[in-house]
């Protein structure tokens, strides 16, 4: 929840526009799931606890953009973590629309928030998905390196202009303040 807002007052559902998501659901899902395992590797993997590491190595864990027609799934090996086919079978799938995937990424909205209120979805080994989410909360946003902080803050502008939410791009904060990212 935004602070301006007034307590009890949800955020608002928001989708990606019909056109866009026609064309992002047709593109072939393997490139979407390289993206996202060297998105971790580069973010997730260096912070990761030995822990969580652990429990991680091996098991299967998919992403689902619900208005974006989004389903890859990513497996941490030896080297970290993979791109895999959609057609593998994911023991925890993460589900929500691109919004609120945005919304947890900037922090704005925790995850467990949208998740009673249905708008994420964990489906599966609910403990493994309890690590993944507990290692995505521990990242310090702030100490990733100044360029790569500053082209995940383009990828939410983008994403924020897109779903007609200008108001959280341009709020000031965590993960990608606007005011303290290197150009």
């Amino acid at each position: 929840m935004l602070p301006s807002e007034p307590a009890g007052r949800a955020m608002p559902v928001l989708r990606l526009p019909s056109p866009i998501s026609a064309l992002v659901s047709r593109l072939p899902q393997f490139p979407c799931s390289l993206g996202l395992a060297l998105g971790l590797n580069l973010i997730l993997r260096p912070l990761l606890a030995p822990e969580a590491e652990q429990v991680l190595r091996g098991r299967v864990i998919g992403i689902q953009v619900d208005d974006a027609g989004i389903d890859v799934r990513v497996q941490l090996g030896p080297r970290g973590f993979a791109p895999l086919a959609s057609s593998t079978t994911a023991e925890v799938t993460f589900r929500a629309s691109a919004y609120d995937f945005y919304l947890m990424a900037r922090r704005i909205e925790d995850p467990d928030t949208l998740f009673f209120n249905r708008r994420l979805r964990i489906e599966g080994d609910t403990e493994l998905g309890l690590v993944v989410k507990n290692s995505l909360d521990a990242i310090d946003w702030q100490g990733l390196p100044g360029p790569l902080r500053a082209l995940l803050e383009r990828a939410a502008g983008f994403l924020a202009s897109v779903t007609g939410s200008a108001a959280a791009a341009r709020r000031p904060g965590l993960p990608f303040p606007p005011s303290s990212t290197p150009r």
